[in-house]
């Protein structure tokens, strides 16, 4: 949704290719709403440094720091030339009390962002490969349904590699788990789309396989 920018200039803040805006596990008491370029969320699980996303301008990151008084969970880096908003409890409180509008269209966009995050660190929780790349396109007709009619296939416009991102894994392991997946005729693969066969067999062998690992 988007925001008229002009009334937060004065909570603009930069930083330059390479700056890391916080660290995991450090203290925090800010979150940014991003304006340009891109920035990296990184997070060290099992002593490996796993990239959780990339976001882009009109995301929000570090929002935990206004919901819980708790340590940063992941660490941000900028991708590019990044111009942020940059809000505390303080001057989130201000703003809105100021604009509640404006206010309120941030707060939906702090939700969602809560939940989208969730959903791809619950990816990453699975140990068993192929169920992370399932898992990623149950994310995906979650949070951006792709249906027609009442059918279980679906039509995503994504590519092997942000696949791999959101499964947190290398491109070619990706590619030879969705080829695994194409030789069992459960997904089509085409140069811009992929296409699931049966969504809810997904959502069963992912279910299947989080079962597994916790012992059930």
């Amino acid at each position: 949704m988007a925001l008229d920018m002009s009334l937060f200039e004065r909570f603009a803040v930069t930083f330059d290719p390479g700056d890391i805006v916080f660290c995991e596990y450090e203290p925090g008491d800010t979150f940014y709403l991003i304006q340009t370029g891109r920035v990296q969320i990184v997070k060290i699980m099992d002593d490996i440094e796993k990239i959780i996303d990339i976001l882009n301008p009109g995301e929000i990151f570090g929002e935990m720091a206004i919901l819980e008084e708790a340590p940063r969970s992941a660490s941000a880096i900028a991708l590019d030339a990044v111009k942020a908003l940059e809000f505390n409890r303080e001057n989130f409180e201000v703003l809105m009390m100021g604009n509640p509008q404006i206010a309120l269209k941030l707060l939906k966009l702090l939700t969602k962002r809560i939940y989208d995050q969730k959903l791809r660190f619950m990816i990453l929780t699975l140990e068993d490969i192929q169920a992370r790349v399932a898992d990623v396109f149950l994310m995906l007709d979650e949070t951006n349904p792709a249906g027609s009619d009442e059918s279980n296939v679906r039509e995503f416009r994504s590519s092997i590699d942000d696949i791999a991102h959101w499964a947190g894994m290398s491109p070619d392991t990706c590619r030879g788990i969705l080829n695994h997946f194409a030789s069992q005729r459960r997904i089509e693969l085409y140069p811009d789309k992929i296409i699931v066969q049966n969504i809810n067999d997904f959502a069963r062998f992912v279910q299947s396989r989080r079962n597994s690992q916790k012992g059930e």
